[in-house]
Formats: C-alpha cells, sequence, structure tokens
C-alpha cells in the first residue's frame, strides 16, 4: 500500500530522514515511535500530502481512501453531530444527490433516479451514519445532549476530541494518527483500543503511550537515533516486542563492533611490525588495504539521554494532608463533596476519572491553590509540595535558558552543581543556555520537571506530568517516581506510569471519590464488562413489534422494487422497439446483398455501402439484444424479490 523510496526529509539544517526505503502493506496497523523531534509527525504530514520530501518518492497506492486529525478546531455554530457526519464526504453526496432525487421525482415523476439515489445512500450506509456519529461521541465522553449542541460550546480540548472523532467517522483505508489519546481520560482511551482494534484498512499511529501502543500495534516503525539517525527500520510485533528486539540488535552490535576493533588492533600491529622488513612487506600492504576496505561499525548502547531521581526530602512527616468532609466548585458550581481522606508519607495514590470529573480541582485543592468551598482541609509540618499542573509550562520564562531559570530560583547552589543536574534533563553543555522560547514542548515539560525535582517535596502531585514527553522521557520519570520516597498523587492517563509508581486508585466520578479494589487491568475490565451490559441492557423489542417491523420492512421493499420496476419495463419496451426497427433494416440489408446485380462494376459504391450498413447493423443489433437481455435479467431478480417479500 505504501512505498518509501530513497526518501529524504529535512528540516532547516538537520536531515530528519535519509535514503530511507521501505514498503508498508495493507492491513497492518504500526505504531511509529522515536525521540521527540526525530521527524514522526513530519512522515505523517508527508503521507496525508501536506509536506513534501526532499528527495525520494513516497508512494501510496492509488485510489487509497486516507483520514487524519486535524490540527485546527474551530469554535462552529454548527451541532457538533453535523460537525462530525461533514467529516464522511461520500454521505454528504449521497444526502445532495437524494435530496435533488426527490425534487426531480415530484416533477418529473422520475422514479429511477430516485431509486438509484437511494441504491447510492445506502452504499455509504447513510442510513446508520447518524448512529454510527452518536456512538463516536458516546465513546469519546460527550455527554448525551451533546449532538445537539454548538461546537463552540466545548472546550479546546473536546472539540480536538471532535476532530478525532471526524477522522474515524471518515471511511478510510488508510488512518494517520498522531497522539490521538492527547486529551483524552482513561475510560475514553480504553474505548479508542477498541475501536481501532476492529479498524479494518491500515493504521499508523504516534503515541507516547506505551499500553495503547501495545494492545493497538502489530508492527514497530522506529525512527533510529544516534550513529543510526536518519534511518528507519520496520519490526514485527508491538512496542514491548519493539523494545527486546532492539535491545538484542544493540547488545549483538556492541559485541560485534568490540570483535572488530580487535581485529583491526591485531591487524594494525602486525602492519606496524613488518612494514618495514622486505620479507613482509607486501603482506603489511595487503593488510593495509583490507583495514581501508573494511566497514567499521560502530558500538551502538540504548538510548539513556535522561539520568535524574528524587533526592531524599529533608523531612518526611507522617501525615501530609487531611481532608475532612470537603467540598470543592467554583462559583455556585459545586464540582466534589463529602470528602474526608488522610494523606501519609507512604501514600502513592493514582486518581483517573473521566476529564471534567474534577480530578484537577481536587489536585489544586491539595496543592493549596484553591480553598475547600465547604468542610476542612489541614497539612502537616513541614511540608514541602511539588505540583505539576496540566499547563506549566507556561509559567516558562521564554526569555529566560534553563541555567538562568534554575539559578534564580535556587540561589545558593553552585552554577557546576546545577549543570550536572540539568544534564540529567538532557539540557547538557549548550543546550542549558539556549532560550526557553524556541524550545518544544517536550523540552519545556522537562525543564519544568526538573525545577520540580530539584526543590526535594515530601508531597509530589502531577497532573498529567507525561504530555509532551516521549518513551525515553516517561521511562525515566517511571523509574525515577518508583525511587521517589515521599506522598505521591499522580493524575495521568498513561497506565503504564500509573501501574508502576501507584499502588493505590481513586476514581472521581459523580461528584465524589471513591477507592477502586484492584489494579488497572481490573479496571479495564471493568469498565469492558460495564459498557458491555449497556449495551445488553439497552430497549428490547417484543415479538409483536419485531412482526410489525418484519411487516412495514416488506411493504417498504416492495414499494421499492416497484418503483424501480417502473423505469426499468419502460427501458426495456424501448429496446424491443429497436431490436424490432434494427432487425427490419438487417434484412433489408441482407435482401440487397443477395442480389446479384449489386456485384456489376456500375454499383461497386452501392456495394460498399450496403456492406458498410450490414455491418453495422449487425453490431447494433447484437448490442441491443444486449442490452435486452441484461434489462430482462434486472426485471426478473426484482420480480423475484417482489415475491419473496
Amino acid at each position: 500500500m505504501i512505498l518509501f523510496r530513497n526518501l529524504a526529509i529535512a528540516r532547516g539544517p538537520r536531515t530528519l530522514f535519509d535514503r530511507a526505503s521501505l514498503t508498508l502493506e495493507r492491513g497492518w496497523k504500526i505504531g511509529l515511535v522515536g525521540a521527540n523531534g526525530c521527524g514522526k509527525s513530519s512522515l505523517l504530514s508527508l503521507m496525508a500530502g501536506e509536506l513534501t520530501s526532499d528527495r525520494g518518492e513516497c508512494e501510496i497506492q492509488p485510489g487509497t481512501r486516507m483520514a487524519w486529525i486535524e490540527q485546527v478546531a474551530p469554535a462552529l455554530e454548527q451541532p457538533v453531530i453535523e460537525y462530525l457526519m461533514d467529516a464522511d464526504v461520500d454521505l454528504r453526496a449521497a444526502e445532495a444527490a437524494m435530496a435533488e432525487a426527490e425534487a426531480a421525482h415530484h416533477d418529473e415523476d422520475d422514479g429511477h433516479a430516485l431509486a438509484l439515489a437511494h441504491e447510492r445512500y445506502a452504499h455509504v450506509d447513510g442510513y446508520t451514519a447518524r448512529a454510527r456519529a452518536a456512538a463516536l461521541l458516546a465513546g469519546l465522553g460527550f455527554p448525551p445532549d451533546a449532538g445537539a449542541r454548538a461546537v463552540k460550546e466545548f472546550s479546546g480540548g473536546y472539540r480536538m476530541r471532535l476532530n478525532l472523532g471526524r477522522a474515524l467517522m471518515s471511511p478510510s483505508d488508510l488512518l494517520l494518527l498522531d497522539e490521538p489519546t492527547n486529551h483524552l481520560d482513561i475510560d475514553t482511551v480504553l474505548w479508542l483500543e477498541t475501536w481501532l482494534r476492529s479498524y479494518p484498512g491500515t493504521l499508523l499511529i504516534v503515541s507516547h503511550d506505551r499500553d495503547f501502543l501495545d494492545r493497538v500495534i502489530d508492527r514497530t516503525l522506529a525512527i533510529l537515533p544516534g550513529a543510526e539517525a536518519g534511518s528507519m527500520r520496520l519490526y514485527t510485533g508491538n512496542y514491548s516486542s519493539y523494545e527486546q528486539q532492539r535491545a538484542s540488535e544493540l547488545i549483538q552490535q556492541a559485541a560485534f563492533a568490540s570483535r572488530q576493533d580487535r581485529e583491526i588492533k591485531r591487524i594494525e600491529g602486525f602492519v606496524s611490525r613488518f612494514k618495514a622488513k622486505a620479507s613482509k612487506a607486501k603482506q603489511a600492504q595487503s593488510r593495509m588495504k583490507q583495514l581501508e576496505k573494511m566497514e567499521r561499525v560502530a558500538p551502538v548502547y540504548a538510548a539513556d539521554t535522561f539520568h535524574f531521581q528524587f533526592e531524599e526530602p529533608e523531612r518526611q512527616p507522617e501525615r501530609i494532608v487531611s481532608l475532612e468532609e470537603v467540598s470543592l466548585g467554583y462559583g455556585d458550581r459545586t464540582i466534589l463533596s463529602n470528602i474526608s481522606m488522610t494523606l501519609t508519607r507512604n501514600d502513592r495514590i493514582a486518581v483517573i476519572g473521566a476529564n471534567g470529573a474534577g480530578k484537577t480541582t481536587l489536585v489544586r485543592m491539595l496543592a493549596g491553590e484553591i480553598e475547600p468551598t465547604g468542610g476542612r482541609r489541614s497539612t502537616g509540618r513541614d511540608i514541602v509540595i511539588g505540583y505539576f499542573a496540566q499547563h506549566q509550562i507556561e509559567t516558562l520564562r521564554h526569555d529566560e535558558t534553563p541555567l538562568a531559570m534554575m539559578t534564580r530560583l535556587f540561589r545558593g547552589d553552585r552554577e557546576q552543581h546545577l549543570r550536572d543536574f540539568l544534564g540529567g534533563f538532557g539540557f547538557a553543555g549548550e543546550a542549558a543556555q539556549r532560550p526557553i522560547g524556541p524550545l518544544s514542548g517536550g523540552e519545556k515539560s522537562r525543564l519544568a520537571l526538573a525545577a520540580l525535582v530539584r526543590r526535594r517535596p515530601n508531597l509530589l502531585l502531577l497532573d498529567e506530568p507525561t504530555n509532551h514527553l516521549d518513551l525515553e522521557m516517561r521511562r525515566s520519570l517511571s523509574m525515577a517516581l518508583q525511587s521517589y520516597e515521599g506522598a505521591l498523587i499522580i493524575v495521568s492517563h498513561d497506565r503504564h506510569l500509573l501501574s508502576t509508581c501507584a499502588d493505590r486508585i481513586i476514581v472521581v466520578s459523580d461528584g465524589g471519590l471513591a477507592d477502586f479494589d484492584g489494579d488497572l487491568e481490573d479496571y479495564r475490565k471493568m469498565r469492558l464488562k460495564t459498557e458491555k451490559t449497556k449495551r445488553d441492557d439497552g430497549p428490547k423489542t417484543t415479538r409483536k413489534d419485531e412482526r410489525r417491523a418484519d411487516a412495514e420492512a416488506r411493504n417498504s421493499s416492495r414499494e421499492a422494487v416497484r418503483t424501480q420496476l417502473k423505469p426499468l419495463e419502460k427501458q426495456l419496451a424501448t429496446i424491443e422497439s429497436r431490436v424490432a426497427k434494427l432487425g427490419k433494416e438487417a434484412e433489408a440489408a441482407r435482401n440487397a446483398l443477395a442480389d446479384p446485380g449489386i456485384y456489376d462494376d456500375a454499383q461497386r459504391d452501392r456495394l460498399k455501402q450496403l456492406m458498410a450498413a450490414d455491418a453495422r447493423l449487425k453490431a447494433d443489433l447484437a448490442q441491443a439484444e444486449d442490452d435486452w437481455l441484461h434489462i430482462s435479467a434486472k426485471i426478473e431478480a426484482l420480480k423475484a424479490e417482489e415475491t419473496v417479500s
């Protein structure tokens, strides 16, 4: 389906790919992985036709229908469900054709055109389109009344969900998804996994959620780092399988490089010892040529760009925060109520729930950013809070450098100490003195985390800390959190991070908090079971309803057959008249050719005309008879269908 041939893409002075060649087959579900900035999104943009390559070719099989997530989420007056259905261009075209045919049917009684329009509408699943759009809205976490509301009523995050829904609504053979789990809560991510697993086309997906990738993809396309930068390699299997295969490759390559290094040293030693001896000079020259021709293999090590850990807090009180019948809200609106809980130094809690349920409100209250609207919040002595908010990177000063920021925040630390610390977050050397403004979202998130870690907090509050972070930084954060010795509250849709760092799950829903007895896999199974129960408990029809619906369907089917029969029967009568007319003309031409006098020299021009007419009439008659057989077969099939109905 997709062919890359000697592909090269550059951004400014930096080469993203060079001489990349591979083939991606129809039906594969492919995860595109690599460090931030390596070119994953550029590759998707190239396939979507939004970008051109600097060299080489990207060939996609002609006729392939593509869908991708639009990056602009406009605030429209249009109803949400209509905005979603607009993504299906074929559906809208079929609707327009049916409306036009219905208008013509009233004016000209053209039943054939109307039947064709209905057939086209059925072919694009038009009769189920609105139900499919409503199911997508429900799966994406929209309230039941969302379909009739204007797009502009929803936040930017929910409008991006709508753009994801438009990509899923659009019929496609190739689906390109760039970070589709951004802005989604865990329940919606679980629904999206199920949807994508049943998607029949080819899928290319960029995601930094390893659990999501593991459940969705069957191939991994890696954009390689280090000495192999600029190349792509395809691996069979999900992300975990890719990690194992890649680690094995690196071990083998490092071992081969070590053996090659020993061989090079042995040959160089031979040349050094014997190049001056006449008896060995020829052999020494041969060994030197061998060295020149040898393709050097550099030792490659697993990417481990980030090295950091949380230092032990200076003080660790047993009781961190206590909540007594706390209520939270904004203005007259109550978000959460009747919350009572105590956080201790050993608590490691994952907070999950639907977007808008109150997770961020809870964390903000624990951080002291907002006060409870009711109840009592009390903290222990010597509490040092490390709070990473969803929009933490927006608070960074764009004109500062990472080193200047850390120097301002931690005035007592030596510069070299801060440089070494920043190096663990990927800001080594000159990177520590570049302005913050042009940094990517991932780089800014790393810097914000660095400032948080440096505070040595004994209460760590993380609200979606993995947004913008690539898989390698997420792995480093997970490892650092596992050794963190304070109390931890973490809100995230990254299940791998939650499962490795938290040992207790609190679900925020229906205006309150509830402990979940189990792990995230248990939660996933519970949600799937709940969704199945909802479907099974849907409206049931009685036998009487079924018989009535069946009768209505039969009547509708008979009416549709009669609507289609009428123009076909007219067409058949026209063809029969044409066959009769052509038959008479052909017979007259044959009779004229049977007259011996037509072959006299004086009749030569007349003979040519008759022979040409005879050939034309035979062809026209054969075509008319074929048309008659074709229309007759359609009429017989429709009459048989009417009888069955």
